[in-house]
């Protein structure tokens, strides 16, 4: 199992009282998976994301991946390994925006230590892959919507990591470039890499091999497509 997500919880503090975003939630994707995660705007999705992503520990219950507790990890060690295991691609793409698309790309490099030659001939093709050759110079502001993504998506596969995590990554893209974003995630899953995709769009039901839905921070019936 490459991600298990055992009996998790998350709250937030409110002005009069707690939130719960997560409650007892509890998911296993195996390895090669493109998992889908649907429900209503507050409902817990993206806190979910980030539990499963090291980046936020929860109240209660276990998260592995790849059979590592991240969050048993000191803090740089935890980083190490989310940077080697995990690649993000979020809706608000995150690049940051001084850096040219090349730099962008090698940025999860400077937490994996490594040849940094054999890096930037990864990057380069990886940059090359999704059509941004022309574009490796350009910071953000001055690439499309589509070609942000993209890069972002280089950005996400740079460490050849094992797991995926999207969060709605497809809802600021036209309908063509939404298309293509899905069919690069569903081409890694294809590969042997796992998927986990937070998202409003329908279409990428039709990428995944299962749907799991949440309502008020829990875990409805899954669906599978």
């Amino acid at each position: 199992m490459l991600l298990q997500v055992n009996n998790v919880s998350k709250s937030y503090a409110g002005a009069q009282s707690s939130i719960c975003a997560v409650n007892n939630v509890s998911l296993q994707i195996s390895k090669g998976e493109f998992v889908a995660v649907q429900g209503p705007s507050g409902c817990g999705k993206s806190t979910l994301l980030l539990i499963a992503g090291a980046l936020l520990k929860p109240d209660s219950g276990v998260v592995l991946v790849d059979g590592q507790d991240p969050y048993a990890l000191n803090p740089d060690t935890r980083a190490g390994f989310r940077a080697r295991t995990i690649g993000f691609v979020f809706q608000q793409f995150h690049l940051v925006p001084y850096l040219s698309v090349l730099d962008n790309v090698l940025a999860p490099a400077l937490a994996v230590p490594g040849n940094a030659a054999e890096t930037r001939d990864r990057a380069l093709q990886l940059i090359e892959r999704f059509g941004l050759s022309d574009r490796s110079q350009h910071v953000p502001a001055k690439l499309s919507t589509g070609e942000r993504q993209r890069a972002a998506m280089a950005r996400a596969l740079l460490n050849q990591p094992k797991l995926i995590l999207a969060d709605e990554p497809t809802g600021n893209l036209d309908h063509q470039n939404a298309d293509a974003l899905l069919g690069y995630l569903a081409e890694f899953a294809i590969g042997g890499g796992t998927v986990l995709l937070v998202t409003h769009d329908d279409r990428a039901v039709a990428h995944a091999k299962r749907v799991i839905h949440l309502q008020h921070g829990e875990v409805a019936e899954p669906i599978v497509s």
